[in-house]
């Protein structure tokens, strides 16, 4: 199957530069007579042409136009008509368009209005222009307008969408050279720049000393540092701070502090939040609500979202596309599909507003429960209802197809994701180093990391890792070893999920030494065994028989504060059955049992009748048969095979038993 790659395919082409040079077209310019007859002449209006190029959607007709208006000598362009053919091109990304006719503006001594100014500042950000922004600034003088704060305010923000902080603090103190009074806008600017460098408590002093300037900081002020104060996990100081707004806390300020709580799921403190904004009068918004039904969504607790939901419309607060899809994705996580698809059939009944985040909520639902042909129907039916697909759907359908072990799939959206112009982040990229692992092409995974890398898109810890994974999987761990050294040349550390992988191909390979000395190399770097970890050791351990080594090794784990789980209880098991502690092991079982705190599954009691019937009989594990089914746990073909196996071998048909290493496996 074909990947399309290569910087053509890749990256999104540049929309060609409209000519300038363009042939007068005399049918758009309105004459009663020949050009013979000057006092007939008639000469255009400012508002006609101003109303012909606002209303022309063509950018090149609407600039034909204005290149035959000027030629006819019937009108001279003014300040406004260029304002809007600047804007024009602007919005088309035609900055040598814009370039061309300040210049033009310039030779015919046509002033430049600060409003036009800021259009020009505007387009280069919107570019990500923030230098050539930033050289129109320095010739403004050039074109007959003089710096303003409001001018100043725009170049400011221009720098603030690239980070560009220390240039930032240069432009503001120019400004206050040049003896301009920063406005509320200028400090909501310093304010957002420096809540994107972390620096909350200048932002607070910042915040705090605006007032004693004479400049009251407004909804957005206090917004912009709560909402970083929230993220940072300080929402009880964002809180305090909130409270000293005056006269009320606006609705904004509210919807912040109630989403920190929500990240840090403080649900009792968020519905505290909402409380207050009601006992104040300040009326909860639609985002107020969806914020709450999210959290709620996210932790799986649908029932009371939709107990929000029920609220939210009895006061009167209509719902929109993105309060259903929090909610199709609390269904979708607590495992209610036939829910989830039911509400999504119920908002195209209700003809409810639909956008591209419900779709990819669809779409991520579906995928995450195997249905990705279904998902793909969806992703037709949304491009045939006008919304193009995001690189999260591309993304989201890559890695459904992935999982599937799809290559055909995942190529064919991949491959379409390059034709619609979308460049692959390291997200998709890893998706598709999975699928092509899971179909055994290694060579052409690793050239996909190794394309990454000069695409401007290295790979990740994430990458890596699902690599290793594959590489583990097919037996391959001499290259999947290699491959731990090289991460670190892409300025990858390898962290506890990389070390999990390793560790389970060695032990795999029953490379025991190899194996130790990685846990050894893992200890030495500080990096945490976790459960996986500890259980991935302990399988290894057990398939290469050596049950007293489990039993050391579970000390540790639990001498280092490592909890077990079920997988670990079934090691232990499985161990002490092999070694003939019959009675350690029952005793165990119900220990945990009374406790609470583990419960025996099929796995636990087929290890169990193992150990009774090769060290009992198979009369004493008939007792552990009649208990596991009273339990509700019905015997797996492993568990009747140590039965039978055990019934024959007393009756001299058979040797030993010999099963017990295939239960675990």
């Amino acid at each position: 199957m074909y990947l399309k790659q290569g910087c053509s395919l890749l990256l999104k082409t540049r929309k060609p530069t409209i000519p300038f040079v363009l042939t007068t077209n005399p049918n758009l310019i309105p004459t009663k007579r020949p050009e013979t007859e000057p006092q007939d002449r008639i000469f255009i209006d400012e508002f006609d042409v101003s109303a012909r190029l606002e209303a022309e959607p063509n950018i090149v007709l609407a600039l034909d136009y204005f290149k035959s208006v000027a030629n006819s000598n019937a009108f001279k362009h003014t300040t406004l008509t260029y304002k809007i053919m600047i804007e024009k091109l602007g919005r088309e990304n035609q900055v040598d368009g814009v370039q061309y006719l300040l210049q033009q503006m310039k030779l015919e001594g046509v002033r430049c209005s600060e409003d036009l100014f800021i259009s020009v500042i505007n387009s280069y950000k919107r570019l990500g222009m923030g230098d050539q922004a930033l050289k129109m600034f320095y010739r403004i003088t050039e074109f007959g307008c003089e710096p303003s704060v409001k001018i100043y305010n725009h170049v400011l923000d221009a720098l603030l969408s690239e980070n560009r902080f220390e240039m930032i603090t240069n432009m503001y103190k120019n400004m206050r050279r040049d003896g301009l009074e920063p406005n509320v806008y200028t400090y909501n600017v310093l304010l957002k720049a420096l809540c994107k460098r972390k620096r909350m408590d200048a932002a607070c002093r910042l915040l705090s000393e605006m007032s004693k300037k004479g400049c009251d900081p407004d909804a957005v002020s206090y917004t912009t540092v709560v909402s970083s104060l929230c993220r940072s996990g300080k929402v009880e100081e964002a809180r305090k701070l909130a409270g000293s707004f005056r006269p009320n806390v606006p609705v904004p300020v509210y919807n912040a502090i109630i989403d920190g709580f929500c990240r840090e799921y403080k649900m009792e403190a968020a519905f505290q939040m909402l409380q207050e904004m009601v006992d104040a009068g300040v009326g909860p918004n639609v985002i107020t609500y969806s914020t709450i039904i999210n959290a709620l969504s996210d932790a799986g607790n649908v029932e009371l979202a939709l107990a929000v939901l029920g609220k939210m419309f009895v006061r009167g607060c209509g719902a929109n596309c993105h309060t259903f899809a929090s909610l199709m994705k609390g269904y979708f996580m607590s495992g209610k599909l036939s829910d989830a698809l039911e509400l999504w059939h119920g908002i195209i009944r209700e003809g409810s507003e639909l956008n591209v985040v419900v779709y990819n909520t669809l779409i991520h639902g579906l995928c995450s429960y195997g249905k990705v042909g279904e998902a793909l129907s969806v992703c037709f039916e949304m491009e045939r209802n006008g919304f193009s697909p995001t690189l999260t759907t591309y993304s989201t359908l890559i890695d459904g197809f992935a999982k599937d072990g799809d290559l055909v799939g995942a190529t064919e959206t991949w491959n379409k994701m390059i034709t619609n112009g979308y460049i692959p982040n390291v997200v998709v990229y890893t998706c598709m180093v999975d699928v092509l692992c899971r179909n055994s092409m290694f060579n052409q995974a690793y050239c996909l990391v190794e394309t990454m890398a000069s695409k401007n898109c290295p790979p990740n810890i994430v990458t890596f890792n699902t690599f290793i994974k594959g590489l583990c999987r097919n037996g391959r761990v001499d290259w999947a070893m290699k491959m731990l050294f090289q991460m670190q040349q892409y300025g990858c550390s390898p962290n506890v999920t990389t070390y999990n992988e390793l560790l389970h191909g060695l032990l795999g390979a029953n490379r025991i030494k190899q194996a130790f000395q990685l846990v050894a190399e893992m200890e030495e770097k500080r990096i945490e065994l976790n459960i996986v970890t500890y259980n991935t050791i302990l399988c290894g351990l057990r398939q290469a028989g050596m049950s007293g080594e489990v039993l050391k090794l579970v000390g540790k784990m639990l001498i280092a504060g490592t909890g077990p789980d079920a997988i670990t209880f079934n090691q232990v098991i499985h161990a002490f059955c092999k070694l003939g502690k019959i009675e350690t092991a029952i005793q165990l079982v119900d220990r945990m049992r009374t406790r609470g705190e583990w419960y025996p599954d099929v796995i636990a009691y087929t290890s169990l009748l193992w150990g009774v019937c090769n060290w009992n009989g198979v009369e004493a594990a008939s007792m552990y048969l009649d208990k596991m089914l009273s339990e509700g746990i019905c015997p797996n073909f492993a568990s009747w095979n140590v039965l039978v196996r055990g019934l024959f071998s007393n009756l001299g048909h058979l040797g030993p038993l010999v099963v017990l290493d295939d239960i675990l496996a």
